[in-house]
């Protein structure tokens, strides 16, 4: 019934699915850490740049900015990207869309975790001779993450969908293998239930993990 996936990496397309995903996660928390800082920051500057890419990036379809990244920086700019191989440079410049997209959610997540605590908390930590930063730091964002959990985990299943956007630029991940596949195969049904049922197995357990996470961790007010 599945002998049309021989001859076919699957596997290893999930594989390269899961490399871009965590990449990304990665680059996005921590992008979308310092965009939700300069968004509550006392420097106006920081505050307008901050609100101007996370409206802007939001506002872009995410295969325009993966295109952009190849097409634009390397096509374009040269931007190689620290290797002459043109696959590793097609994985990279997709890593960086992903994250320049998926940061300004991870922004707004944490944003939104950061209006719950208390103002009078940041208030006693000025009182005491905290700066802005370090009262960030220490107290206002330990109970932002915990108060977003769930949303940011929302926000890495979507990423994890949105990895198939790679395939337009040639990264070989699951939806480039599944393209190919249908394309030399006549099992167009079987082969879509097959790269669903993987990004189930990829998606489901993240989801259901973290929700419990998110509920062990809630910050009690």
């Amino acid at each position: 019934m599945f002998d049309f996936l021989e001859g076919y990496d699957v596997l290893g397309a999930f594989w390269m699915t899961v490399k871009l995903t965590a990449l990304s996660a990665v680059g996005s928390l921590i992008w979308g850490t310092l965009l939700a800082g300069m968004r509550v920051s006392p420097v106006p500057l920081m505050r307008v740049f901050g609100t101007a890419y996370v409206n802007f990036v939001r506002n872009i379809p995410l295969t325009v900015i993966i295109l952009f990244c190849s097409l634009g920086l390397a096509d374009v700019f040269g931007v190689t990207m620290g290797s002459a191989d043109f696959k590793i440079q097609g994985f990279r410049l997709a890593v960086l869309g992903l994250v320049g997209y998926t940061a300004a959610f991870v922004c707004e997540a944490l944003r939104s975790g950061i209006n719950t605590v208390p103002l009078g908390q940041a208030e006693a930590a000025r009182a005491i001779g905290l700066g802005f930063v370090q009262t960030l730091r220490l107290i206002v964002l330990p109970q932002a993450f915990r108060a977003v959990i769930g949303p940011l985990a929302n926000v890495l299943i979507a990423l994890t969908k949105n990895t198939t956007v790679a395939a337009a630029i040639g990264v070989a991940e699951a939806a480039y293998l599944m393209k190919t596949m249908i394309e030399n195969e006549a099992q167009t049904l079987l082969i879509g239930a097959v790269f669903a049922f993987g990004f189930v197995v990829l998606t489901l357990p993240t989801g259901l993990f973290l929700g419990w996470l998110g509920k062990r961790l809630a910050v009690k007010r």
